[in-house]
């Protein structure tokens, strides 16, 4: 928007193809009440792209809309140049868009085995396949694939929610919150797993409450204020902006 102030005088966009873009995009749970005012977003392939923001600000509501989770009002969003705004979710993980929730995010009654089968539903050819690699990924599943999702820890219920999204071969991947409810330990791993993911070459659009981790580790991040961008720039950038820090991550910054 015309209004988004950007930090770190300018940032150098990646000489990389566009896969994700979102122009003016306008959204709400419910008729004539907006979340979304005017939002736009760019990811490159190879980046990690990080959205935060103060509470209520229209982060989860963003990333919702992008995977078709509740309906576009106003605006584009497009998948490498191809309007995407009223595709259902299951076309788009056709397509190649991964989405990982923040809650209830497995399926405590089925095996890891399980849950990463139902991450394969919509090409069941792709199982054998895809488990092999995602256990490189995360050897941990692998020693325990007959356990119940139940009985894992928080953070490997995360570690396995970001597996069964990858079981499809996503290009993009949409993490909404994937460090919430968790200690700093196991925040740090949700961390480490997504920088993991994404040099596997899965490029990564992330909502965050951890400002100050997310942007440690995105190359480019968005400030969301009142369903609008505020600020945009580079993660270190945005980490280290006083303006940023004092109006938006107080303490998360600081930390």
């Amino acid at each position: 928007m015309s209004d988004m102030e950007t930090v770190g005088g300018g940032v150098e966009m990646p000489d990389t193809p566009v896969i994700v873009e979102v122009k003016e995009v306008v959204a709400g749970y419910v008729p004539e009440v907006d979340i979304l005012n005017g939002c736009d977003l760019t990811l490159h392939e190879g980046e990690i792209v990080g959205i935060v923001g103060p509470n209520g600000a229209g982060k989860s509501t963003l990333l919702k809309a992008l995977f078709g989770l509740i309906p576009v009002r106003s605006g584009d969003v497009t998948f490498r140049g191809e309007d995407i705004a009223d595709k259902p979710a299951h076309e788009l993980v056709e397509m190649g868009i991964g989405y990982v929730p923040q809650t209830e995010n497995v399926f405590p009654s089925l095996t890891i085995r399980e849950n990463l089968q139902m991450g394969c539903y919509l090409d069941q050819s792709k199982f054998s396949r895809r488990l092999e690699s995602t256990i490189e990924t995360f050897p941990r599943l692998g020693e325990r694939l007959d356990q119940r999702a139940g009985a894992l820890s928080g953070g490997e219920r995360q570690m396995l929610a970001m597996s069964r999204a990858l079981m499809m071969d996503p290009e993009v991947m949409l993490m909404d919150e994937p460090s919430a409810g968790l200690s700093p330990d196991l925040q740090d791993e949700v961390f480490i797993n997504a920088k993991r993911i994404n040099k596997t070459g899965v490029s990564i659009i992330m909502v965050e409450q951890n400002a100050r981790r997310c942007l440690q580790i995105c190359d480019r991040g968005y400030v969301l204020d009142q369903g609008r961008n505020a600020y945009t720039g580079g993660g270190r950038d945005l980490l280290d902006d006083p303006k940023v820090i004092e109006l938006y991550l107080g303490t998360l910054a600081k930390a």
